[in-house]
């Protein structure tokens, strides 16, 4: 991707570009409260495409609808792609990983159908395990499910490690476990 980043008030702006013709800015920010509903949507809407609106995954979680009181410290935080009318087009995020030493793991990317396919999950990505290892984190650890496809494609063009299920899987949906070294 055609990334170009500045600093801008603790923003990220990357230039969409590729086969049309009117580029898109995108800005990388961390979350706000103001965007609680619409990073809540975000994940339910990509979830129930993928038949994954049960029981045992983040669709059914008590915070969901809170995430910006959860992603609030050095050990917890969440990025949104916006574009540049403000609009949440995306996001992920890191919590610090107790079970496993200097491990944060990856949560929660995901994508709106309208920006799929733009080489952005690379580029979310490239900025969630930089700002891990910014925290000092040396590993990143992630579950996903058979289902998201396109996000087991992403964590192994991103040279993620398939693991075994380990035994402290929180979200018991969950069926595919990766690591990777910072």
């Amino acid at each position: 991707m055609h990334n170009n980043t500045s600093a801008q008030d603790g923003a990220q702006t990357s230039t969409q570009t590729g086969a049309h013709t009117d580029a898109k800015p995108y800005t990388y920010r961390e979350m706000a409260p103001s965007d609680n509903a619409a990073v809540a949507a975000l994940i339910r809407t990509n979830l129930k495409a993928h038949k994954l609106d049960i029981p045992g995954t983040v669709y059914y979680d008590d915070g969901l609808d809170h995430l910006s009181d959860y992603y609030c410290d050095e050990d917890h935080k969440y990025y949104v792609l916006t574009d540049n009318t403000g609009t949440v087009l995306g996001g992920v995020g890191f919590a610090r990983f107790d079970p496993m030493p200097d491990t944060a793991e990856l949560q929660k990317l995901y994508l709106d159908n309208s920006v799929k396919g733009q080489g952005l999950g690379y580029d979310l990505m490239a900025l969630i395990e930089e700002k891990m290892r910014e925290a000092g984190f040396k590993t990143s650890y992630l579950e996903t499910h058979d289902n998201l496809e396109a996000a087991i494609h992403l964590y192994e063009k991103c040279n993620y490690n398939e693991i075994p299920r380990p035994d402290f899987v929180k979200h018991s949906a969950m069926t595919r476990f990766f690591t990777k070294a910072l």
